[in-house]
């Protein structure tokens, strides 16, 4: 491998992407109202780098598991807090457990490794663990299978295990009135019963079962976009060879409120058919009514993959040199694949966002990121070129990206010669016009990549 990371380019590569979206509501605040950022003196709606990279990592993950793309059948991951359900469902399908005892070991392999989990009273969290754990989408049948394997000696732990647990518990909860009839001051909310109890350790060798089933191993997804696990110490964290950027208007934040009526269908038939004179509880206006925001506007939005970081994490997960330069390169392509049609899919079928398409991606590379959200900063003015505005922000916004590319790579040696792909004949009767880009065009996301 060359200090380049790659046989084929620079270690980083750089990718921008200018969208117009129309009445759309990909990502909301906490109130339901669009997100939004102020920048330039001027408010922006923003969609989160956390939506587009959901988005794009669940494109990958599709595509791989339905046999399409240059990662098709190779692994990815899965992001939840469902390990223990996930791994007592195989052992009832597959190795013929009953449910209950198949959640309850589940349950207690997978805590005493070291993740924690939600209070047992609580029936819709007690088998759910308090974080999100991103680990190879096979983590849970192989789980499984290392429990029904060792059946005898997982079930006699279990049991003394559950027993203690509930002794602690039952400790606990002793302690807890003592203090409220003494007047103490209660114990911290995080104690859990287990916190002061001598619980057995699970049998070393399942607890290395679970660590190697939980590890990144070969999920192409968690070398890509990386992983944060504080709970296992032993169970490696990973760095993500992608960076994203929050995308945001290039111009002022555009903003409706939408009212919106739902038919009650049934009414409607009663009174279309007469009859009228049969008991409604509700016969008056709309059957629903109510107000959604939807914002419209051009978007920038910036992401970069750290080629040598890539390699590294394949190689740290147990490729060896060459299986991780076949497998990064096969993660490049498809990656930029999904940096330009994966969507966040909120409101979807009301909007029909996940249909757009990018006007304009910009791809090079480099010994470093190149971020060109100083481009914008100036908020794009749409009024007519004759009046001191720029026009429309689509092709305007495509002006100033190309030419802040053009500036920069004219004084940065190591950014080589970029390339454009748009999917607006517009935009591509724009490019036709402009000189020294620094970028030449390509037909396809496959030709974005080196």
């Amino acid at each position: 491998m060359t200090s380049n990371a790659s046989s084929t380019g620079s270690q980083f590569l750089s990718l921008h992407l200018l969208e117009t979206l129309v009445a759309v509501l990909p990502v909301r605040d906490e109130n339901g109202a669009p997100k939004s950022i102020v920048y330039g003196g001027t408010e922006r709606h923003m969609i989160t780098s956390q939506a587009r990279r959901r988005a794009e990592r669940v494109h990958t993950r599709d595509r791989a598991n339905a046999g399409l793309g240059a990662l098709a059948g190779r692994g990815t991951g899965v992001r939840t807090r469902e390990w223990a359900l996930i791994t007592a469902r195989a052992l009832t399908s597959e190795h013929g457990w009953e449910e209950e005892e198949a959640v309850r070991t589940a349950r207690a392999v997978i805590e005493a490794t070291g993740l924690k989990f939600g209070d047992l009273g609580k029936k819709t969290v007690a088998n759910l663990t308090k974080v999100l754990l991103f680990a190879p989408s096979d983590a849970g049948t192989r789980i499984a299978a290392h429990i029904d394997e060792q059946a005898e000696s997982v079930r006699s732990w279990t049991e003394e295990y559950l027993a203690a647990q509930t002794a602690a518990a039952a400790a606990a909860k002793a302690k807890k009135g003592a203090r409220k009839n003494g007047g103490q001051e209660e114990p911290n909310a995080d104690e859990t019963p287990a916190a002061d109890a001598k619980l057995p350790a699970v049998p070393a060798a399942t607890r290395a079962a679970v660590l190697t089933a939980l590890a990144p191993r070969d999920a192409i997804d968690i070398a890509l976009y990386g992983r944060f696990l504080a709970e296992i110490a032993d169970s490696p964290n990973v760095d993500g060879a992608v960076q994203s950027s929050h995308a945001f208007t290039v111009h002022e934040a555009e903003q409706v409120d939408d009212f919106y009526a739902a038919a009650d269908d049934a009414k409607l038939d009663r009174k279309k058919n007469a009859l009228d004179f049969l008991e409604a509880a509700d016969d008056a206006g709309a059957g629903m009514t109510g107000y959604q925001s939807l914002i419209t506007g051009t978007f920038y939005r910036h992401a970069v993959l750290d080629r040598l970081r890539l390699r590294r994490n394949l190689q740290a997960a147990g490729m060896t040199a060459q299986e991780a330069e076949e497998a990064s390169v096969a993660a490049e392509a498809e990656f930029v694949t999904a940096f330009v049609d994966a969507f966040p899919e909120a409101k979807r079928n009301s909007t029909a966002s996940t249909g757009s398409l990018p006007a304009l991606v910009l791809a090079f590379e480099g010994e470093r990121p190149y971020n060109y959200a100083a481009a914008f900063q100036a908020p794009i003015d749409e009024n007519p070129l004759d009046k001191d505005g720029e026009g429309p922000a689509g092709p305007a916004a495509v002006r100033r990206l190309l030419k802040h590319h053009a500036f920069v790579s004219s004084r940065r040696p190591d950014i080589q010669a970029g390339r454009v792909l748009t999917y607006d004949p517009q935009i591509d009767e724009l490019l036709g016009t402009l000189k020294d880009t620094g970028a030449v065009t390509v037909a396809s996301a496959g030709e974005l990549t080196a």
